[in-house]
């Protein structure tokens, strides 16, 4: 491998020839050789909307060249579209401020923004800190680019995903909602609802968490930038924060605003924490909606079996024809690891010293990854089982008129303690509500049939 020298503060620097990054990003891969979780993506995407951002405010209020701002501007589109991913490898496990992710972003915008000048036959050259970090610092810009990326990521991927499967549960609410079938309460046996009443509260509860998730988003709108190393704003224009938040909002289409206290910008995290908490809430109602669709699709025999979900692979090694409802069991999964990912990012919030919390990447690395798996199982769970969920009539129509707790329907004509008699009696010798019923005494055969409806008690009065 052929290498160039590349200076910084501590000297000289062996850096790849073909590489964009300088000297500190070369430090940084070298003094954290820890694991293979590189910063994500959306980080470094976010920070290059930043650094054009800052560039044109800069512009704006004459500190820096044009010609220079629009280096910026065309390195960092390039970041933005994805051309340069080869040259953002450091990991997460850094400098908890993330200092050598945003130097590793100055470091390549100043390189490729330096061979566009080259090429334009300008004599204006890019430094890494005196421009491309104009007016900024490490402290501020990180928490900027974690806001940025992460309303991005939970506007436009983990909110469509939810509102897909909002969707194909609305559809099945509204078709089967005259389709009588047992409750369960405790996993026991419990008064009839309609199959369509149940799947909307499932509806519901994906109502309630893109309502929560959106909320959270209005707090990640505000922004850290201009606060700079500590929250006084030293070095910046006072107007500085408001341009670039006008700059980011005219590249993003979202409505970002600037931090009204950046002492608390830099060194607390609540919004991610607060907007984290949401996608758990998220996460607890699909291990809720994935559980309830494995246990009613148990069987095929011998299991619930009141609803039929698609057979999308074998689901055994060793057992013939065995489908499992392996959507559920991948969506389940996902579940918990956002509730792993909700305790690491409390805790990391929680560590706040002074002016700087310094568990920001792993906070942007934990929040990243639960959006991801969040969309990314809900469209699969929607398109591979949720749209094929089809009921089984058999079955339901079975376990309604052998459940007991259809009983309860008599508690106004003749008390709880007789309706107890004939659920006891008629489970003690294997026989219907109805004849014994009839057999204790209790109720006519007429009375009985008028009295238990099952279809009226979806629908009480």
């Amino acid at each position: 491998m052929e290498y160039r020298i590349e200076k910084d503060t501590l000297g000289e620097i062996h850096v790849p020839k073909e590489k964009y990054w300088g000297a500190q990003t070369q430090r940084s891969k070298q003094n954290f050789p820890i694991g293979k979780e590189t910063m994500p993506l959306e980080i470094i995407k976010a920070f290059a909307i930043l650094k054009k951002s800052a560039a044109l405010a800069n512009k704006e209020l004459g500190f820096m060249e044009p010609k220079k701002a629009e280096a910026i501007e065309v390195a960092a589109d390039q970041i933005v579209r994805g051309e340069l991913t080869e040259h953002f490898p450091l990991v997460v496990w850094q400098t908890g401020s993330g200092t050598q992710s945003n130097m590793n972003v100055n470091e390549v915008i100043a390189h490729v923004g330096n061979k566009w000048l080259k090429e334009q036959g300008s004599e204006w050259t890019l430094h890494p800190n005196d421009d491309v970090n104009k007016s900024q610092s490490s402290n501020d810009t990180y928490p900027t680019a974690m806001h940025i990326a992460f309303v991005l990521k939970l506007e436009d991927k983990v909110l469509p995903a939810l509102r897909t499967l909002k969707d194909t549960l609305k559809v099945k609410m509204d078709n089967y909602q005259d389709i009588v079938k047992i409750g369960r309460t405790h996993l026991q046996d419990a008064t009839p609802l309609t199959l369509g009443q149940e799947i909307s509260g499932w509806h519901r509860m994906l109502e309630k968490s893109e309502m929560m998730i959106e909320q959270s988003t209005t707090y990640l709108k505000e922004l850290a930038i201009g606060g700079t190393a500590v929250g006084t704003g030293l070095n910046a224009h006072p107007e500085f924060s408001e341009h670039v938040c006008k700059q980011i909002n005219a590249t993003t289409g979202k409505n970002f605003i600037s931090a009204p206290n950046k002492f608390h910008a830099l060194t607390s995290h609540d919004e991610s924490v607060y907007a984290h908490g949401a996608l758990k809430a998220l996460a607890a109602d699909l291990m809720k909606i994935a559980n309830d669709v494995r246990w009613l699709a148990s069987g095929p025999r011998c299991g619930i079996g009141e609803i039929n979900i698609p057979a999308n692979e074998p689901g055994s090694s060793i057992m013939p024809g065995k489908v499992n409802p392996t959507q559920s069991e991948a969506v389940t999964m996902v579940a918990t690891q956002v509730m792993g990912n909700d305790a690491t990012i409390g805790i990391a919030a929680s560590q706040g010293n002074f002016e700087l919390n310094v568990f920001k990447p792993v906070i942007a690395y934990n929040f990243l990854q639960s959006c991801e798996l969040l969309a990314d199982s809900i469209v699969s769970f929607d398109e591979r089982c949720a749209k094929g969920i089809e009921p089984n009539l058999e079955n339901i129509d079975k376990n309604l008129k052998d459940s007991l707790m259809l009983v309860t329907a008599l508690n106004p004509h003749i008390g709880y303690e007789n309706a107890a008699k004939i659920a006891k009696a008629a489970f003690e010798n294997n026989a219907t509500l109805k004849d014994t019923a009839v057999k204790l005494g209790l109720l006519t055969e007429e009375q009985f049939e008028q009295y238990v409806n099952p279809k009226e008690m979806t629908y009480p009065k």
